[in-house]
């Protein structure tokens, strides 16, 4: 069984907070990563699924059960399907507040943060559980992980078909199924097209008017659903830098496919030569590497885009709580070369020390202060880096 990133985090949550809600995706891991959770919680555990009728009987009188079972931690699996349990947990909770009577897991959706932020603010928790990471793979594992995604089921397949098959299933039952139970207005073939759509505007400056007329659409509902996807922890949107700049910067988003792997289906890549010859290959790169980044940071980091007018740009910019910025240039290629435009760009920002990420383990330097190298070594030394 592969151990987490985030198990050592919840654990310590656990033992501070009355709930501890863990979002994220269908399929991502969120059960499985429960009965790892088991072993250091001093209490039996209730799992209850309520998509299982079955499970969902025992909560006919959620107050007397929750009551009942006081002593235990209850396990809620699909919560967003009982909004109607917030009051009760909060009542319940502020009977009793003591560490880890209750872990909520959810597919992700705007209403389930919403609801539970509002009824058990101050009791509860939320950590996401994102799809597999490099540091939690055996070495090696870098090229599966691009072309298969970091869905358990989708990167552990017994071959890169199963893997192919799998994920072919997971959209269809998203967008058949799910996105339409989470509340998105769209029919399952428009569902389908616009995902296909963005997978083609994966790692671009997200233009809402041109989708808007590629979908015959207003500007204002293409927006709704892109942050209704964001939510679902489907895509994910890049923010152009804000600070202080003497240039005119862009200041529209970047989106990107969070799962490589589904990202991957949707393009129609089904090999990892496929995949090195796709035109869209550099923004996959950079979008597999913008996941791996975002998912070490300290949840204080901040993490943009910065690209002016006049051509200054840099991939991405993370600045730090002690306010240190660094740049990182991201390269699918082993011999990697600058553009004036990013040369200005670290001047116009400030930034010293700038990283190079490529796809081989090789590390050098470029340029005084701009260091090539591999993405397994970028992260696991980038707290090294704002020291």
């Amino acid at each position: 069984m592969i151990t987490r990133l985030v198990l050592d985090e919840l654990v310590e949550l656990l033992s501070e907070f009355p709930a501890l809600a863990i979002v994220g995706p269908r399929q991502v891991g969120k059960t499985t990563l429960v009965k790892l959770l088991q072993k250091h919680i001093d209490a039996e555990i209730i799992y209850i699924d309520l998509e299982n009728p079955r499970h969902e009987i025992k909560l006919s009188d959620p107050v007397l059960f929750f009551e009942n079972n006081e002593d235990k931690c209850i396990v809620l699996d699909e919560i967003q399907r009982r909004k109607d349990l917030f009051p009760i947990l909060r009542a319940m909770i502020d009977q009793n507040r003591k560490p880890a009577r209750f872990i909520l897991l959810g597919s992700a959706s705007p209403e389930l943060i919403r609801d539970s932020s509002e009824s058990l603010a101050g009791r509860i928790f939320y950590k996401e559980l994102r799809p597999f990471h490099l540091l939690e793979l055996p070495k090696g594992s870098d090229e599966k992980l691009l072309l298969r995604g970091g869905f358990p089921n989708s990167f552990l397949a017994k071959s890169d078909k199963m893997s192919e098959l799998w994920r072919e299933g997971f959209i269809q039952t998203y967008v058949e199924k799910d996105l339409p139970l989470l509340g998105l207005p769209v029919s399952p073939s428009e569902s389908r097209k616009l995902l296909r759509m963005l997978a083609h505007l994966h790692g671009q400056v997200l233009n809402y008017t041109t989708l808007s007329k590629s979908l015959g659409v207003s500007s204002p509902t293409v927006k709704k659903y892109i942050q209704f996807l964001e939510h679902a922890f489907l895509i994910e949107l890049l923010e152009p830098y804000s600070g202080n700049s003497a240039k005119r910067i862009v200041k529209s988003p970047k989106i990107y496919l969070r799962d490589t792997g589904i990202l991957n289906y949707l393009l129609g890549i089904s090999n990892y030569n496929d995949l090195l010859s796709n035109p869209n290959a550099g923004n996959l790169w950079e979008g597999f590497v913008l996941q791996q980044i975002k998912t070490i940071l300290p949840y204080n980091a901040t993490i943009c885009f910065y690209r002016t007018n006049h051509g200054a740009e840099l991939d991405i910019i993370v600045t730090f709580p002690n306010q240190k910025k660094i740049g990182v240039e991201i390269k699918l290629s082993a011999s990697p070369s600058l553009s004036r435009g990013n040369y200005e760009a670290m001047k116009d920002l400030g930034i010293t020390h700038l990283y190079v990420i490529i796809p081989t383990e090789d590390t050098y330097l470029l340029k005084e202060n701009v260091q090539v190298m591999g993405l397994m070594h970028f992260i696991k030394n980038i707290k090294q880096m704002v020291t």
